[in-house]
């Protein structure tokens, strides 16, 4: 698990960068141009006809940089629970593997337990890392040091309930992300409310245009904020979903596979 802490963080970083770099790529080149000109044109068609009325587009209600920070977060959120659920998928592998080989109708006495221990200690390194061969291995050493099949049932249940507390800390992060994303679309509120105030003076004259788009941002920002807070919080609970399910499914497996098979 040492190991797998400063590649997680360096992934972390250098994730945020990429998708930094790619979303305000996309925004300087994209989005703000078409947004310009797109304004440029309905204020032209507004001064012209004035039973205009200009149409919602996509490039004007993403443009602000309240949007793009949103969707630096939303990104940036993705990619870490992509890790994750990879890791998750790499360790449901294991439940399909026959580590604990046995006949039917045998029973693993504790003489037997270092016996049996030997196909765990044969898998490679990151799998001995992962929960079932680290609850499977401790149960059977607590079995041969106690020769208590209570015990052991305790000791999967405790592993089991630590891996679960970990994982749910590691997701602190994205649960962070998750509450910013919001935060940011209010900021864009105030934001959008304040610059609309300090134009009221040209409102009373009878310019409405810079007020108008001002309140745009305001709701735009709020609009965009709260749709992908609503993303991010589906896939984080999806995350934790299997997340729970494999620490669930390892504790069965131990409990099928061993400890039912255990006698003194």
């Amino acid at each position: 698990m040492k190991k797998q802490l400063p590649v997680e963080f360096i992934y972390q970083i250098f994730s945020l960068f990429i998708v930094v770099i790619i979303i305000h790529g996309i925004y300087v080149s994209v989005i703000r141009p078409n947004a310009t000109a797109l304004l440029e044109e309905q204020a032209i068609q507004i001064n012209s006809d004035p039973n205009y009325v200009p149409e919602r587009s996509f490039y004007v209600v993403v443009r602000d940089f309240e949007q793009e920070a949103c969707f630096i977060l939303m990104f940036w959120a993705m990619s870490l629970m992509g890790y994750k659920a990879l890791l998750a998928t790499r360790e449901r592998h294991v439940l399909q593997l026959d580590l604990i080989p046995l006949n039917q109708g045998t029973s693993i006495l504790p003489e037997d337990s270092r016996e049996y221990s030997r196909p765990l200690q044969a898998l490679t390194e990151e799998q001995q890392n992962f929960l079932l061969p680290r609850a499977l291995l401790t149960a059977l050493h607590r079995f041969r040091s106690t020769r208590n099949i209570q015990d052991v049932s305790n000791a999967v249940g405790a592993i089991c309930d630590s891996e679960s507390d970990r994982l749910d800390s590691e997701l602190s992060m994205i649960r962070y992300i998750a509450w910013a994303i919001p935060s940011i679309g209010f900021l864009g509120t105030v934001r959008g409310i304040g610059e609309a105030l300090g134009q009221a003076h040209k409102a009373v004259q009878g310019d409405i245009a810079g007020v108008t788009q001002s309140l745009g941002v305001a709701f735009n920002s709020t609009f965009v904020a709260l749709l992908i807070s609503i993303i991010v919080m589906f896939l984080l609970h999806q995350l934790q979903l299997t997340q729970e399910r494999l620490v669930l499914d390892s504790e069965n497996y131990c409990d099928n596979r061993l400890v039912r098979h255990l006698q003194t």
